[in-house]
């Protein structure tokens, strides 16, 4: 039992670092409002972590290859406290995205030792189930994390959110202080190990497919709130935002169970439904209720993609898990800055549709990327 909250712990720390990172999304125009900077400019706070992690996840993995893993998630913890406690208090956009800077730096540490921790932590044969277990956090952040924080911000002020999102922080740092059992770095990992990973076959593949469904999903999603009020006219997002998450968690569900016999199919599942839902958007989603329903198809499709992606790289290189776990971070994350970077200049430029239609279009050539791979597989 002790081991399954040691779980439950990495999971809530891998969820307070989610809604973290995406809680800008829902109030992107009421913090962009208070420091007189446009939807574009206030995406940056979605872009900065994603940049950072991107670099932090291998050096920091490599430069604290001998560290007990405990500590390390308890170090980057501490960081996500004082990021969540810098955000609230800065008095110019620039502090904001100064924290936004520490959030990267923790996203990069955390997630790359969290990723692969399940099989340490529970007996072989609950590996998989831990695993979907730690990733539910990402669909829990969008369905609790963020609507929840967008409340409390259009309630009590932005600044407001991220103290609670401190506070929370601070409660799961003493509960992977307490519940985790000391994990000393079994594998050292080291520069030359990490591009013998990148140069599997299975890799390159799980890259590309990464950067493609990413970028759809962060280059759109990001965006969202300026859509779902200019576009659909609703005022207060926060019930759609928390229909989307809950079909995330069913997502997530669903991914994972698929993911272990048919991961082709479950990564096309993913891509099919987002293309979908993002495509439909600007004509069936000009009402709440044709909103409603394209984002729990949306939901139920993207759900399930990390934990999806983090089985193609544990795949591709099945006897290092942390090598897996720092492709897998590094790659999602880069995806997730440049995302939302492209995102925003392209909404600046056009309009919340014209987002959704790039990348609705995006999402489609991942169908076109596995059905290439399967044929050239067969061959």
């Amino acid at each position: 039992m002790i081991r399954w909250l040691g779980v439950v712990a990495v999971m809530l720390g891998i969820f307070s670092i989610v809604t973290t990172e995406i809680l800008p999304i829902g109030l992107l125009t009421s913090i962009g409002s208070d420091f007189a900077v446009s939807d574009g400019m206030a995406g940056l706070m979605m872009t900065m972590p994603g940049l950072l992690a991107a670099i932090a996840a291998p050096v920091v993995t490599v430069a604290a290859a001998r560290i007990d893993r405990k500590l390390l998630l308890c170090g980057c913890t501490l960081l996500l406290v004082a990021a969540n406690l810098i955000a609230a208090l800065a008095p110019d956009f620039w502090l904001v995205l100064a924290s936004r800077v520490l959030l990267g730096i923790t996203i990069g540490g955390y997630w790359s030792i969290a990723a692969g921790l399940a099989q340490r932590l529970v007996p072989p044969a609950a590996a998989a189930r831990a695993t979907t277990v730690v990733f539910a956090a990402v669909p829990l952040g969008s369905v609790l994390g963020v609507p929840a924080g967008t409340f409390v911000g259009n309630i009590a002020g932005w600044r407001t959110a991220f103290v609670v999102l401190g506070i929370l922080s601070a409660a799961v740092l003493a509960l992977l202080m307490l519940s985790l059992p000391a994990l000393p770095a079994h594998q050292a990992l080291d520069w030359t190990t990490l591009r013998t990973g990148l140069s599997a076959p299975g890799a390159r593949f799980a890259l590309l497919t990464t950067f493609l469904i990413l970028l759809a999903q962060f280059g759109t999603y990001t965006y969202i709130t300026p859509f779902l009020q200019q576009v659909t006219g609703v005022s207060s997002v926060t019930a759609l935002l928390l229909i989307y998450g809950i079909a995330g968690i069913a997502g997530n569900a669903l991914g994972g169970s698929m993911i272990t016999r048919h991961p082709r199919a479950a990564l096309i599942s993913a891509a099919a439904s987002m293309a979908a839902a993002m495509l439909l958007l600007p004509t069936l989603g000009r009402g709440e209720l044709g909103a409603a329903a394209l984002l729990i198809i949306w939901g139920i499709g993207y759900g399930g993609v990390p934990v999806i992606l983090q089985t193609c790289f544990a795949r591709a290189v099945p006897h290092h898990a942390e090598v897996s776990s720092v492709l897998f971070t590094s790659s999602f994350q880069a995806t997730f800055s440049l995302s939302a970077l492209a995102g925003g200049i392209l909404l600046d430029r056009t309009s919340p549709s014209a987002v959704l239609m790039c990348g609705g279009i995006t999402a489609l050539l991942v169908l076109g990327i596995c059905v290439s791979h399967r044929a050239s597989a067969n061959n």
